[in-house]
């Protein structure tokens, strides 16, 4: 595979729970968005005792298909896989419901210090309140009646996003870091395109056989898709490149070049990951800028 073929194909069911594995469940959060697809999904691994991956965002009619698909058994532990305000902030309540404990990588960080004068153009998108109970090292796990999940730690969309192994099952939970409908968002400062492709190879170099992701459906081979993914991820900074040899000086004129046949609406987001390539190249040395790199910065060649 030379570039990820994108499946769109996917069926919410938002409010109800749906069998997808052995032992696994997903429900969907009725919030679409050009950002969340059809809405992210929450999953219940187990039987009689489970664990929920990604609770969700506070949304009332969620939180009742949760605790409706949950009746009469018991929640020992809710893992969140990264702290923007669509996967984790319904962990507080399902907590106080249930009396399970939190587990993640850890509270929201930017993947990097502001700069000066610079905003965090998500800072909105962020829980700073999730506080883990149980914070997990990469390559930790966590066992209940029947499952035991591994954290994977793969930040990039996130400095704290945490992918997560069902052990003996060849299934991983994705979340945000490969979905099989869209590329993922990675914007500075909270993600790190350097981090993010580093992450991808730490999950090539496993052997799982399906992802379940935190929007849309399953991506069915993993290894192909990643593989694409990484493509696609050096195709855009091969067009970075092209662009500044092409005397472009600004993020702005890269991406009306590069991003000409997407959703104008989507530019801004098209910006900030030019700008995660280009924090990227300034690193490598191939790319130079006065100062650090920044949305609004003039950029030539090393």
């Amino acid at each position: 595979m030379s570039v990820p073929e994108f499946d769109l194909a996917f069926e919410p069911a938002y409010g109800r729970a749906v069998p997808i594995a052995p032992g696994v469940e997903r429900l969907t959060v009725n919030n679409p968005s050009a950002f969340t697809f059809h809405g992210t999904n929450s999953y219940i691994v187990g039987g009689s005792s489970v664990a929920v991956i990604d609770p969700g965002p506070e949304d009332e009619a969620h939180f009742a298909a949760l605790m409706a698909a949950l009746k009469g058994r018991e929640v020992t532990h809710i893992f969140v896989s990264h702290t923007h305000r669509d996967h984790s902030p319904l962990a507080k309540r399902l907590k106080e419901a249930t009396g399970a404990v939190t587990v993640g990588e850890g509270p929201h960080r930017p993947a990097r210090p502001l700069h000066k004068g610079e905003i965090n153009p998500f800072a909105e998108s962020s829980d700073t309140d999730f506080l883990p109970d149980i914070a997990l090292a990469d390559g930790e796990s966590v066992s209940g009646d029947g499952w035991e999940l591994t954290a994977l730690l793969t930040p990039g969309h996130t400095a704290n996003h945490a992918c997560f192994a069902l052990e003996g099952s060849g299934i991983v939970f994705s979340a945000d870091h490969v979905m099989a409908w869209a590329t993922t968002i990675v914007a500075p400062p909270d993600g790190s395109m350097a981090d993010y492709m580093a992450s991808l190879e730490r999950l090539l170099a496993r052997d799982d056989r399906r992802f379940f992701p935190g929007h849309g459906g399953p991506v069915m081979e993993p290894a192909s898709f990643m593989r694409g993914l990484r493509t696609h991820r050096r195709m855009r900074e091969r067009a970075v490149l092209e662009r500044i040899k092409a005397g472009d000086r600004l993020i702005p004129d890269m991406v009306k070049a590069i991003y000409r046949d997407t959703d104008p609406r989507l530019h801004g987001a098209a910006a900030l990951s030019v700008l995660a390539h280009l924090e990227d190249l300034v690193g490598k040395g191939l790319v130079e800028t006065d100062g650090p790199p920044a949305l609004f910065g003039t950029y030539r060649l090393a």
